[in-house]
C-alpha cells in the first residue's frame, strides 16, 4: 500500500458518516455496514491473513498471529464519529484534501488513527513481515456514547486468555502550541484519563400558570443548584504524571518558567495556583471538573414547569473517586428536593507505569518525531482504552500526529482537518512500532 492508496482510504471512510447515538434507533446501521465493507476493499492483505472476531454490531477484533504470544499487543481505534456542528469551511463528510489537509469529521477523532493502524499493518504484510508478539487490533463502533463494543472485546480477550503487554489507544499526540512560551511539540502520552461521571438535577412542582408563580418553584430551585455547583470547585492538586509532564517541558520553557516547571515537584503549591490561574484548560489538569451541559423546563413561556432538569458532566480527576464527587454535589447543593440521578459514572483509570512499554512508545515518537518532547500526561477526556485497565496494566493514549491547537480545538467542533504528510508520518509511527516489539 503506498502513500497514495493509504490518503485514499482515510478520505473514503471519511465519507461515510457513521455517527453513532446512544439510541440505537436512530443509528444508521447502513453507513457501518457500508465503512466495514471499504475497510475490507482497501485492505485485502489484512483481512484475508487476520483472524476476525466481530464484536456487538460492527466492532472488530483482529488477531495477527506473532512469533510468540507470551507478550501480546493490543492497537485500538474507533469507527464511529460525533455529529456535525457548526459551519465547516469544507464539508464534513467530504474528505476533501485542500491546502495539503483532509479535512472532514473523524479525521483526528478516530479514523485517521484506523487508517494508520490499517495502513501500516497492510504494509508490513506486504513485506511478509511476522511481529515479534501477537498484535490485536479493537476497532470499537460506539466509543462516542460510551457504548459496549469495548467492553465486549475485553471479554473476548479475557475468555481467550490474553493477557495484553500494553494498550495503545487514541489520545495524546505530538501537540505544538502546548504550552505557553514552549515552542517544541510535546509528543504527549495518555498514562491515565479523568473517571466521567454524569448526573442529571431534577426538581419536581405543581406547575401552573405563569401569572402566578411561587417562590422558589422547579427552574429557581435547579438554576439555585446549578449556581452552587459553579462556586464551589473540588480541592486542586497536580498528580505526578503531570508534574513530569512539566519537568520535561521546562528546558524548553521561557527562562522565567524554568525553574518553576523544572522543580515542578518541588514546587506542587504554586504550580497549582499557576495552572488554576492559566485559565480552564490549564485548571482542567489540577481538579475534578463539573460541566452544565443540558437544561430543560417548562415547554411554553407562559407556563410554569412543572418538572425542571439539568446534566452534569464530570470528569473525575486522579485521585478522586465517584463516591465522594457524588458526596459533594449533595453537600454543595444542601437541598432535599434536588434529587440527583446518577446516569453514568466511571472511576478514573489507574496510572500505568512508565517502564519498557512505554519506553518503546517514546523512543519510536524520538525515532520518527525528532523535534518533540515525549512525556506523560493526565487525559481529560474518555476513550475505550479505559475498560482495558481491567486485563492490563499497561494502558496508553497516544494518536501519532502533529496537530496545532487549532486541529485539537477541531475535534468535536467544526472545521475538523489532518495534514497530509502528518497522516503519512502516523502510517509510518505505527509500522515502526510493530517492527520494534522485542522478542
Amino acid at each position: 500500500m503506498n502513500d497514495d492508496a493509504a490518503v485514499a482510504a482515510l478520505q473514503a471512510l471519511v465519507r461515510i458518516p457513521t455517527v453513532s447515538d446512544r439510541d440505537p434507533d436512530k443509528v444508521d446501521t447502513a453507513a457501518f455496514d457500508e465503512l466495514l465493507a471499504e475497510m475490507a476493499r482497501r485492505f485485502p492483505l489484512l483481512h484475508d491473513n487476520l483472524e476476525l472476531t466481530r464484536v456487538d454490531t460492527h466492532g472488530l477484533l483482529f488477531r495477527w498471529a506473532g512469533a510468540s504470544e507470551a507478550k501480546p499487543v493490543v492497537l485500538m481505534a474507533h469507527l464511529d464519529v460525533v455529529p456535525v456542528e457548526g459551519e465547516w469551511q469544507h464539508p464534513a463528510f467530504g474528505g476533501d484534501i485542500v491546502d495539503g489537509s483532509i479535512w472532514g469529521r473523524g479525521t483526528l477523532d478516530d479514523k485517521g488513527s484506523l487508517v494508520g493502524i490499517c495502513a501500516a499493518v497492510e504494509r508490513l504484510l506486504e513485506a511478509g513481515f511476522v511481529p515479534a508478539q501477537d498484535v490485536w487490533l479493537s476497532f470499537g463502533c460506539n466509543e462516542e456514547v460510551s457504548g459496549t463494543a469495548a467492553v465486549l472485546a475485553v471479554e473476548e480477550l479475557t475468555r481467550r486468555g490474553v493477557q495484553p503487554w500494553f494498550v495503545l489507544d487514541e489520545g495524546g499526540a505530538i501537540a505544538s502550541e502546548a504550552f505557553p512560551g514552549v515552542a517544541a511539540p510535546i509528543g504527549v502520552i495518555g498514562v491515565t484519563e479523568k473517571g466521567v461521571t454524569s448526573v442529571e438535577l431534577r426538581v419536581e412542582g405543581r406547575g401552573g400558570h405563569a401569572s402566578t408563580p411561587a417562590r422558589m418553584g422547579p427552574t429557581a430551585r435547579i438554576a439555585r443548584a446549578i449556581t452552587r455547583i459553579d462556586r464551589s470547585p473540588m480541592p486542586a492538586s497536580v498528580p505526578e504524571p503531570t508534574i513530569e509532564l512539566f519537568r520535561r517541558m521546562g528546558r524548553h520553557a521561557p527562562l522565567a518558567l524554568r525553574p518553576l516547571m523544572i522543580n515542578a515537584g518541588r514546587m506542587k503549591p504554586l504550580l497549582t495556583r499557576a495552572l488554576i490561574a492559566a485559565g480552564p484548560e490549564p485548571a482542567a489538569m489540577t481538579r475534578t471538573t463539573f460541566a452544565i451541559t443540558t437544561l430543560s423546563g417548562s415547554p411554553a413561556l407562559n407556563v410554569i414547569a412543572a418538572t425542571a432538569k439539568a446534566g452534569v458532566n464530570i470528569r473525575i480527576m486522579v485521585g478522586d473517586t465517584v463516591a465522594g464527587v457524588l458526596e459533594h454535589v449533595r453537600k454543595t447543593i444542601n437541598d432535599d428536593q434536588v434529587h440527583i440521578d446518577v446516569v453514568e459514572h466511571n472511576e478514573p483509570s489507574p496510572i500505568s507505569p512508565m517502564d519498557d512499554a512505554f519506553g518503546l512508545i517514546e523512543s519510536t515518537i524520538t525515532d520518527l518525531f525528532p523535534d518533540a518532547v515525549p512525556a506523560p500526561y493526565v487525559m481529560m477526556a474518555a476513550t475505550d482504552s479505559r475498560f482495558f485497565t481491567t486485563i492490563c496494566p499497561r494502558v496508553y493514549r497516544f494518536a501519532p500526529f502533529r496537530m496545532t491547537k487549532a486541529q485539537r480545538e477541531s475535534i468535536h467542533s467544526y472545521d475538523e482537518h489532518l495534514g497530509v504528510d502528518a497522516f503519512l508520518d502516523g502510517v509510518r509511527w505505527y509500522r515502526r512500532l510493530i517492527e520494534r516489539l522485542p522478542a
